[in-house]
């Protein structure tokens, strides 16, 4: 059975994998605000990133967003797969569409477990 996810405030979930990486996406909330998505901007493997800190942005055919980093961590890998295929948030934001995995994580307490996500969005609305 697959870790559950932790979500972020900005939007973004993490997947522990084990090993000290971690997966990192878009929820299927912010896809579907965004819309279509049609290009992502991602941070190079090797990056070091901050837990808050800006990893990219998401341009979708209503706007172009910033994603921010929900832990802190080395990208150890990048979802090439989205390059063509930026339609994948939409359609899986938790399989297919992943972002990025990240190595080396330092812990982030203010994560919200799902129950708390679905709180703070119904908030948003």
């Amino acid at each position: 059975m697959a870790a559950p996810l932790k979500f972020s405030k900005t939007h973004e979930w993490v997947r522990e994998e084990g090993g000290g990486t971690v997966t990192v996406g878009i929820s299927e909330y912010a896809q579907s605000q965004l819309g279509d998505v049609i290009y992502l901007e991602l941070p190079s493997v090797g990056q070091k990133l901050e837990s808050g800190a800006r990893l990219g942005v998401i341009e979708s055919v209503k706007a172009a967003s910033d994603l921010y980093s929900p832990v802190a961590g080395e990208v150890v890998e990048v979802n090439q797969d989205l390059k063509e295929h930026p339609e994948y948030i939409n359609d899986d934001p938790y399989g297919k569409g992943w972002v990025l995995k990240l190595k080396s994580v330092t812990a982030n307490s203010s994560l919200l477990d799902q129950a708390m996500y679905e709180d703070f969005v119904k908030g948003q609305a």
